[in-house]
């Protein structure tokens, strides 16, 4: 193993289609409430126990950037990606297809749908995230557009 080599994947070591599944994350009351009060979105869809009774949730539902957020944390936890981010360049077609509620579980399953150099040089990958719950539901999905660091250059004149 080279001295001083990140830990995650560098640009080259992907391949469209790989894929990973992270571990699970069961949401509690606590998660929504500290949410709500690190972010001040206190829609009460979300604070609101008797207003969520009668939403199409019939329960609080967590934030939908929760959800994007704790996701964000399952596949940090994986290291695939630890000292090899330059960039997290943003997420596109993003859906919320199902809510998230108080004592589901869920997780991500992740697939490198694309990946290219940048014209400057760097590698860029789409990365493809599905959150989904306990009952295999998809709840979210969206792609993730990241900078990845291209393996280093051996130095010759060493």
């Amino acid at each position: 193993m080279e001295e001083n080599r990140p830990v995650g994947k560098y640009f080259e070591e992907w391949n469209v289609g790989d894929g990973f599944e992270t571990n699970g994350h069961t949401i509690t009351k606590a998660d929504i409430v500290t949410f709500a009060g690190l972010s001040g979105d206190y829609n009460p869809l979300h604070t609101n126990v008797l207003y969520a009774k009668d939403s199409v949730f019939g329960e609080r539902v967590a934030h939908g950037f929760l959800i994007v957020a704790i996701a964000s944390g399952l596949i940090n936890q994986m290291r695939l990606f630890e000292g090899t981010t330059e960039a997290y360049l943003g997420l596109a077609e993003a859906k919320f297809t199902t809510g998230v509620l108080v004592g589901d579980t869920i997780r991500c399953i992740g697939t490198i749908a694309e990946k290219r150099l940048t014209s400057k040089g760097g590698g860029l990958i789409k990365l493809q995230v599905n959150v989904v719950n306990q009952r295999n539901e998809v709840c979210q999905t969206r792609i993730a557009n990241i900078l990845i660091k291209r393996r280093p250059t051996e130095n010759k004149d060493s």
